[in-house]
């Protein structure tokens, strides 16, 4: 047995304990890692903007992988603090749990608050450097992965210059002056390849992302973004005045049913903490502590939720109490709402739960309040329990107060709102209810499917395909054409609703919407559930004419508004039916070939190379308007044969591209679609017009 004494007991020093395990502080050591330290130095910055002090940060990317951040806050302090002999800037640098947001103080609200941001950034890199500009000069620190010292640099500053370590709590080095009045501190540090894994990288990507949240959060403050790195320096500035209206707004995935509903204020609650008395030693004491709230919330006409967290500005991705206060006042309020209106809803007895009344909802949650209890260093989840009845106090007040209020407008929202939570009720209740019926297994004993669905015999999923005709005489044809082992039809009559400009309860009493979702079998909306999907592929198969184009726009726009997973997995497809047939003559009595051409270009490719082989073909040439004018061999090999067939499948590279696309042209806005019409005319090819 080995021996085990209390000499093999290790006792870590200072920041040592920080660079021996680094994951406990920064969550990991790739580039999620890079990046929360420098969140740690920003976040020092945005606390002096929320304070008061400064309205500006710039935030600078080098191309030695260095990274500089400067603000015009009160600057570090720079005097001697009594207990250690250390000045300020050297005591936050060097020593963790040590700094201005332990007490109220400094910081009424504010996002650093274990004391350990900067001096862990300081402990994992290999060099960082610091200057503060206060009381008419500019002083300077650098240490090497947490070490105090000086570095010989010759020209550029670098990591790789000789470093010559000084004792703690030698004074701070002067290299300038300012202004009196001007104030600011300036970390500029390199991360240690030691400590990071290879291939971490800043992310100019992700510091957009926050640089724009922050600015949303904290109004007037400009956060300035240049990268050097590249061929090319690229710059970013961002200011919001807006506040979280206009965050929810940005946010925002669909066209607003609900405008932004605004809820804010703030309640005092007492905690019991260990405060520092003027000795720096700690003593429980009951202190009074105010929550601010601030909450933008709108629904959209989709049914997608957008939901993001703050506290004192740093994202909490986990949510925490001040989400679920939130979430439940909403709930409770919308669900109280329902059940005194259910007979003018149409709701029944049934009970609204938490997805209903959150689906389409775009919302963002903030507070602010000193010392909140995080959930970890990452501060991913808020923990401070009295948060929670605060947030669902303000909320519930101003949920009611939407739904009592007198304004025409007002009083508009609240109605589609309220429609929409029980539709979207209506819609679990009835997709629950089919959810097995919907399956293949049970197609031949299910009545629930409409009786003019074609169906196909095989039960393997993965190679089925279900064709959406247009219309009765191309479906008397299709039959005749399909592989009925494998391919299914579904005949649609004329154009289907256009469902970006109908609500959802419109969407589903529309019989040829429902028929097409129950056919699918896999629900529709937030329900959808793309494994219960009962064909491989979706094909749509329409005229090759202008209303054939509708309708396949038509049936796109269901599927992108309900069935979204179908086209991310690229399972719906356009049929390519052929626009002309050449009938070319052969000598002798042998039969004429048949050449089928997909456009006009094509078509005249294809008659020019057939004078040129001295080939004749018979007038006038056949312009098939509709599938009904095929027959069903035709059809077969031009359309729905696998091996002769074109098949289009409908791609969403970009889902917000996607929304914007199909909001101007099938929305409920007549004034973007006219004025896309009107730039795009010049554009469009007058051969691809059926006239």
């Amino acid at each position: 047995m080995a021996e085990y004494t209390a000499n093999q007991l290790s006792v870590l020093e200072g920041l040592e304990a920080v660079r021996k395990r680094p994951g406990m502080y920064i969550g990991s050591t790739d580039s999620r890692g890079l990046m929360h330290c420098l969140w740690e130095i920003i976040d020092n910055s945005v606390d002096e903007a929320i304070s008061g002090y400064g309205d500006e940060i710039r935030i600078t990317l080098y191309r030695d992988g260095s990274i500089l951040v400067a603000d015009h806050g009160r600057g570090i302090p720079v005097d001697v603090e009594r207990k250690t002999g250390l000045t300020g800037v050297e005591l936050v640098m060097t020593r963790l749990h040590a700094g201005g947001k332990f007490g109220s103080s400094s910081y009424a609200a504010s996002g650093g608050l274990h004391g350990v941001g900067a001096s862990v950034v300081n402990a994992l890199s290999s060099r960082l450097d610091v200057e503060v500009d206060r009381g008419g000069h500019t002083y300077a620190m650098s240490f090497q992965r947490g070490v105090p010292g000086t570095f010989a640099d010759s020209g550029e500053p670098t990591p790789k210059a000789q470093f010559t370590p000084t004792e703690p709590g030698n004074p701070l080095r002067t290299v300038g002056k300012t202004k009196r009045a001007v104030t600011g501190t300036r970390v500029r540090y390199w991360a240690d390849p030691l400590v990071f894994t290879k291939g971490a990288t800043f992310s100019l990507d992700d510091l957009i992302v926050r640089a724009r949240q922050t600015a949303f959060l904290v109004p007037g403050l400009s956060l300035v973004l240049s990268d050097e790195r590249g061929d090319e320096p690229r710059t970013e500035t961002f200011r919001f005045d807006g506040g979280v209206g206009e965050f929810v707004d940005f946010l925002a995935p669909d066209a607003a049913a609900t405008s932004v509903w605004r809820f804010t204020g703030e309640r005092n609650f007492t905690e019991t903490v260990p405060v520092l008395d003027d000795h720096g030693d700690l003593h429980d004491r009951e202190v009074e502590r105010t929550c601010t709230v601030d909450v933008g919330v709108r629904w959209g006409v989709g049914y997608e939720t957008h939901e993001e967290s703050f506290v004192n500005i740093i994202a909490t991705p986990q949510g925490g109490t001040h989400v679920a206060g939130f979430e439940q006042a909403l709930v409770r309020t919308v669900r109280a709402e329902v059940a005194a209106n259910a007979r003018k809803l149409k709701a029944g007895t049934d009970r609204v739960e938490k997805d209903d009344v959150l689906a389409g909802m775009t919302a963002v949650v903030t507070v602010r309040l000193p010392e909140p209890q995080f959930e970890g260093q990452t501060k991913e989840v808020l923990g401070t329990p009295a948060v929670r009845r605060i947030v669902a106090e303000i909320v519930s007040a101003g949920v009611k107060e939407q739904f009592r209020s007198k304004r025409r407008e007002v009083k508009a929202e609240c109605a589609q709102l309220l429609q929409k939570v029980v539709s979207e009720m209506k819609s679990r209740l009835s997709a629950r209810a089919r959810k097995e019926t919907m399956r293949r297994k049970n197609a031949l004993e299910n009545s629930a499917l409409p009786a003019k669905l074609v169906d196909c015999r095989t039960h393997d999923i993965e190679s089925s395909e279900l064709f959406i005709v247009e219309g009765d005489s191309a479906l008397g044809t299709a039959k005749l054409a399909r592989n009925s082992e494998f391919q299914a039809l579904l005949p649609i009559r004329g154009k289907i609703l256009n469902v970006q400009k109908a609500t959802l309860s419109e969407m589903l009493a529309n019989a040829e919407c429902a028929n097409i979702i129950q056919v699918i079998g896999a629900g529709s909306g937030r329900t959808f559930d793309l494994s219960q999907a009962r064909y491989g592929k979706v094909i749509l198969m329409s005229d090759a004419d202008v209303d054939g184009a509708h309708i396949r726009t038509l049936l796109l726009t269901l599927f992108f508004r309900y069935m979204r997973p179908m086209i991310e997995a690229g399972r719906v497809f356009s049929a390519v039916p052929p626009l002309h047939r050449v009938q070319v003559s052969k000598r002798g009595r042998a039969p004429s070939e048949m050449l089928y051409t997909y456009s006009e270009p094509e078509l005249h490719e294809t008659l020019a190379k057939l004078k040129r082989k001295g080939r004749t073909y018979k007038e006038p040439i056949q312009r098939y308007k509709g599938l009904g004018e095929m027959d069903a061999d035709q059809l077969a090999e031009t359309t729905m044969d696998p091996r002769h067939r074109l098949l289009r499948r409908a791609r969403m590279q970009d889902a917000q591209a996607a929304e914007h696309v199909f909001d101007v042209l099938m929305g409920s806005d007549v004034d973007p679609r006219r004025d896309f019409i009107m730039n795009a005319s010049g554009e469009v090819d007058a051969s691809r017009i059926d006239a």
